[in-house]
């Protein structure tokens, strides 16, 4: 540093004469030096026409950074050309860092940095100087500007901004941006790697700084091992109940491989038993999952043996010469023997039985074996469920369905239930069989007329005309081909009015044999028709057919058949008809409603009767007099059997013509109540004068025969505290309560005199 001081200060003597030349570019040289015209000395002020020489320039001053010396660090010197060297130019420093960062010596000028700089924090000072008379303080020179660059070292090393660095590279990568120091960079040996890499500054030279960083570089997988099975034979053992569909085994084979180039496809190899097994592979955990298609039976193959081929599913060309990769297995399956249900040797029977068949007729039999190894003997029953009516029964030990019941097939055509077979040496192994029976027709019903006709004749029809066309049907099941035949019975006369046509297509004809029909003669005609089937055996039936004379028009349109040959020989019209009618029906209206006036108003008269109450409620808003009132209805002779038996006038019926009194038996002395009672019925039931409907009568009356004699008020001659209760403690423990409620109060009753 102090060589590089020195080397300024010889430069400021050998160029312009003891002034610094700025070191800066030439245009901004001329504009300080434009811009200093205005200095001029005292001997040039007269001669203002003459370009004036600058007063005092100064060098671009460099700085170096961290300077760790002892003493302030020398920047340069200011000098002004007015300066002679006596102490009458004082120097003055303003601007960035004057005074904190850089002092002046204000008569020398020399600038020193009083503390250490760091370019990286800030490369450059501007600042303004003057020089000033010390005297006057006035200006010697304008204020001019300069700047003080903070010279680079080599104070910081190479940083790394953005580590630890990761990196990926695919192994087995050829030479790129990173070079791999070793071959064939394999990661299933080793994955992850950890680089340290240095930068130096100054091209590595001595004395640079250096920086360094972490890249950790991981190895990407690629597709260059092929899968291979650790066994070369998998052995499995499976039941042979095992259900279609079921898992029966799981097989493995490694790929050292990662992520999808570690996928294997697993598939059977054409061959032994390889038709009844599949084979997925489980994505979780690449294993093969071999799965069984169909039932497995140990009795027919106890064995199965087929390869299993793993091949890789995304596979990488660049590899291909490294070999196949796929590699196979050899699957060994044992089939285990499972105790199973007996078998049918059809899936479903189907039998056929005559309705009417005896009970007890053999119609089929069912049959079922046990395949396993102990061949156990079956036993039959039938799903009471699917038999609740019990129709046939089943020999346990043979199989033979028979019928239980008589059998119709106009009631139900078919019957379908299950039979069930279980082994006896395991009753709990059932296996079930639909049976389906279907009821075949025998010719029992014989044919008749398919609906009920309505036949009507004209009056002017003619001989051979057909009135009606008949058709039969039969309740039992028609075989193909059936016929029916209809012909007239043989109770009919010899000459018939009417006679039936058979068309041979299971219809016939009613035609008309005569002309002239009349309705005063005959209305109705009775025609018994005989229809025959061709079944086995042959039944038949005489259907009578109803044919009504009607009265027709030319053309055969029917005009009437019923009501009005009945008026016909009066000559009246159908409107004439219907106003008869219509005048009857009115009158008997008539007659309805005055019976129903005359009923109204005699009810209405023996209702407003004020004197016959009787099924009249009336309502009374006073209240009565209570006990002492005995106006209101008397009933002394209720109360008191002693009473004097005195006729008195009935308030709840018409007053009739008085009667004599009827002398009534007085009650004895200690009579019971339930006589009493009896007596009083008996004596009402006789009255001619009692009302004609139910009547309540209401006895207050107790009787003589109680201990404790009445208990009503009525006719208490004592007051309670006269009433000695000591006899309830004879009664027993249910009334010794009460005998000691009693019995304290009289003992505390301070008013009961002794």
């Amino acid at each position: 540093m102090l060589t590089r001081n020195c080397l300024s200060l010889l430069l400021w003597v050998l160029f312009d004469g003891g002034l610094l030349t700025p070191l800066r570019p030439q245009p901004r040289r001329t504009l300080e030096a434009e811009s200093r015209g205005n200095v001029v000395t005292g001997a040039e002020r007269k001669m203002s026409s003459v370009r004036v020489k600058r007063g005092w320039v100064w060098n671009q001053f460099f700085v170096l950074e961290e300077y760790m010396g002892s003493e302030p660090q020398y920047v340069g010197k200011l000098h002004s050309d007015l300066d002679k060297g006596v102490g009458s130019v004082k120097y003055t420093l303003s601007g960035d860092g004057a005074g904190t960062v850089f002092t002046i010596d204000e008569t020398t000028g020399d600038i020193h940095a009083i503390r250490s700089l760091d370019r990286e924090e800030k490369p450059f000072y501007t600042l303004r100087a003057q020089a000033v008379d010390i005297d006057t303080r006035k200006p010697l020179e304008p204020e001019s500007e300069f700047v003080i660059k903070v010279q680079d070292i080599n104070d910081n090393e190479p940083k790394f901004l953005d580590g630890p660095y990761v990196a990926s590279v695919p192994e087995m990568s050829p030479v790129g941006v990173i070079r791999t120091a070793l071959p064939n960079m394999d990661r299933e040996v080793k994955e992850q790697y950890q680089v340290l890499i240095q930068a130096k500054d100054m091209g590595g030279q001595l004395g640079g700084l250096a920086g360094t960083t972490t890249v950790n570089i991981t190895l990407t997988d690629v597709n260059d091992n092929p899968p291979r099975f650790p066994k070369s034979i998998f052995h499995l053992k499976v039941p042979e109940s095992s259900l279609v569909g079921s898992a029966i085994g799981r097989i493995r084979a490694v790929d050292p491989d990662s992520g999808k180039n570690a996928e294997i496809e697993y598939t059977i190899v054409p061959g032994d038993g390889g038709n009844l097994f599949d084979i997925s592979t489980d994505g979780n955990t690449q294993e093969g999952v071999i799965k069984l298609k169909k039932p497995l039976d140990f009795e027919t193959k106890k064995a199965y043996t087929f390869k299993v081929e793993a091949s890789n599913v995304h596979l990488d060309h660049r590899f291909h010469s490294v070999g196949p990769f796929k590699d196979t297995a050899t699957v060994k399956i044992n089939v285990l023997d499972v105790d199973e249900p007996p078998v049918f040797s059809k899936p479903f029977y189907t039998m056929e039985v005559y309705e009417d068949t005896p009970v007890g007729t053999i119609i089929g039999a069912v049959t079922a074996q046990d395949l396993d190894v102990a061949n156990s003997a079956v036993r039959y029953f039938i799903d009471w469920k699917s038999d609740v009516d019990n129709f046939f029964t089943i020999d346990g030990t043979e199989g033979t369905i028979a019928t239980n019941e008589l059998l119709d097939r106009e009631n139900t055509a078919q019957y379908n239930f299950s039979i069930i077979a279980s082994k006896i040496s395991n009753p709990l192994l059932i296996s079930k069989v639909n049976v389906i029976i279907n009821v075949l027709d025998v010719n029992e019903f014989p044919p008749e007329i398919a609906v009920p006709y309505e036949s009507y004749v004209c009056e002017n029809a003619k001989p051979g005309q057909v009135i009606q066309i008949v058709g039969a049907a039969d309740k039992d099941l028609s075989p193909a081909g059936q016929r029916f035949s209809f012909r007239l019975s043989p109770e009919i006369t010899a000459k018939p009015n009417f006679t039936v046509h058979d068309y041979r297509n299971n219809s016939a004809g009613i035609v008309a044999r005569r002309s002239g029909y009349s309705r005063r003669q005959q209305e109705l005609y009775f025609l018994p028709v005989v229809i025959e089937d061709s079944s086995y055996p042959i039944q038949s039936s005489t259907n009578t057919m109803t044919i009504r004379v009607c009265r027709c028009d030319s053309d055969g349109t029917i005009l009437s058949c019923n009501v009005e040959a009945i008026f016909l020989p009066v000559g009246l019209s159908t409107g004439a008809l219907i106003a008869i009618l219509l005048c009857i029906v009115i009158l008997l209206v008539i007659v309805v409603l005055y019976v129903a006036l005359r009923r109204q108003k005699k009810k209405d008269t023996l209702m407003t009767s004020k004197e016959d109450i009787r099924d009249n409620v009336i309502h009374y808003d006073d209240e009565g007099g209570g006990e002492e009132d005995t106006q209101a209805f008397d009933i002394g002779a209720l109360r008191n059997p002693k009473a004097v038996e005195e006729n008195k006038t009935r308030r709840d019926i018409k007053p009739e013509a008085l009667r004599l009194p009827r002398s009534r038996p007085p009650a004895e002395d200690n009579t019971n109540i339930r006589d009493f009672i009896n007596q009083r019925l008996r004596e009402n039931d006789g009255d001619p004068s009692a009302p004609p409907y139910d009547s309540l009568a209401t006895y207050a009356y107790e009787g003589n025969g109680s201990v404790a004699e009445s208990l009503s008020s009525i006719d208490s001659l004592a007051t309670e505290a006269d009433q000695d209760y000591d006899y309830l403690s004879d009664w027993g423990p249910r009334f010794k309560v009460l005998a000691d409620m009693f019995g304290e109060e009289e003992s505390h009753n301070p008013d009961k005199v002794t």
